[in-house]
């Protein structure tokens, strides 16, 4: 399964990741609809050919796109196999998103227990994408149980992100 030996060639090579987006938002008891999974690491070295060359012999497409300098990611890479659910690995920048990485839950993904991203840290990520579907998102975490104490949390966390993002937040929790 292609989602297997993505994270068994991330767990090889010991770069850090966490799922996030949709099977995130699911691991947070938000079901939304998604055809991939989506992960997240900080380290570069997941946009080089050479860490994905033992999957060259398998029927699978990488798609390694490197961000310019106005992108606020570093890259994606693309991983996608016939009959499989393609899988998206964001690579990111350092800074605050490396405590989203330190810092991360567990929850089971096509049989593999992996590290996702916590509520808190799912609204901050969804904050720094800021499109509608981002938005919509946060307010769907935001209904569920325990929303004034997720609330407080996010306020918090966000003492360590961009100023941007404590804007937007201003205008998403009221």
């Amino acid at each position: 399964m292609l989602l297997r030996q993505v994270v068994a060639i991330l767990s090889d090579e010991q770069i850090a990741f966490v799922v996030i987006g949709a099977s995130a938002m699911a691991a947070h008891g938000v079901s939304r609809s998604t055809i991939d999974i989506d992960l997240m690491t900080l380290d570069p070295r997941a946009l080089k050919t050479a860490t994905w060359s033992t999957l060259e012999t398998e029927d699978i497409d990488i798609d390694i796109r490197h961000g310019d300098a106005e992108d606020p990611l570093l890259g994606v890479v693309r991983f996608e196999s016939p009959g499989q659910r393609p899988v998206d690995l964001i690579v990111g920048y350092g800074g605050w998103q490396a405590l989203i990485i330190d810092r991360p839950e567990s929850a089971t993904f096509e049989g593999l227990e992996l590290p996702v991203v916590g509520k808190v840290d799912l609204i901050l990520l969804k904050l720094y994408a800021g499109g509608p579907q981002d938005l919509w998102d946060i307010r769907q975490l935001l209904d569920s149980e325990g929303s004034e104490t997720l609330q407080l949390e996010v306020e918090r966390a966000l003492q360590e992100v961009p100023k941007s993002l404590r804007t937007l937040w201003t205008k998403v929790a009221h």
